[in-house]
């Protein structure tokens, strides 16, 4: 991913063809030191195509994919019945948690 990231920095940075030099840079300015049989792996796979074509096909199968969510509201619904109180339960622990998360803090935050 670091390297597919430095790649699409490159081309965000103006630059439509970016070679493994340019990767190389990108890499090494936030200390990774990157290796050659990746990126040449990465530009072979990448030569002759256009990064938004290839990031607009990629939405589309993502699109087709399956959310997964909606299975769990369908089992959850018919368990319901079967589980009675324990359902109801649920609910009030979650509540419970969400207050001690807020009482963490202490009124201080992360840069403060």
């Amino acid at each position: 991913m670091k390297y597919i990231g430095a790649y699409l920095l490159a081309t965000l940075g103006g630059n439509e063809t970016p070679s493994a030099k340019d990767i190389k840079k990108i890499l090494s300015s936030v200390g990774i030191e990157a290796e050659d049989s990746r990126i040449e792996n990465l530009l072979s796979e990448l030569e002759g195509k256009n990064i938004a074509d290839i990031i607009a096909e990629g939405s589309k199968k993502m699109a087709s994919l399956p959310a997964g969510g909606a299975a769990a509201p369908a089992a959850a619904g018919s368990a319901a019945p079967a589980a009675g109180g324990a359902a109801a339960a649920a609910p009030k622990k979650e509540e419970k948690e969400e207050k001690e998360e807020s009482d963490d803090d202490m009124g201080f935050g992360l840069f403060d």
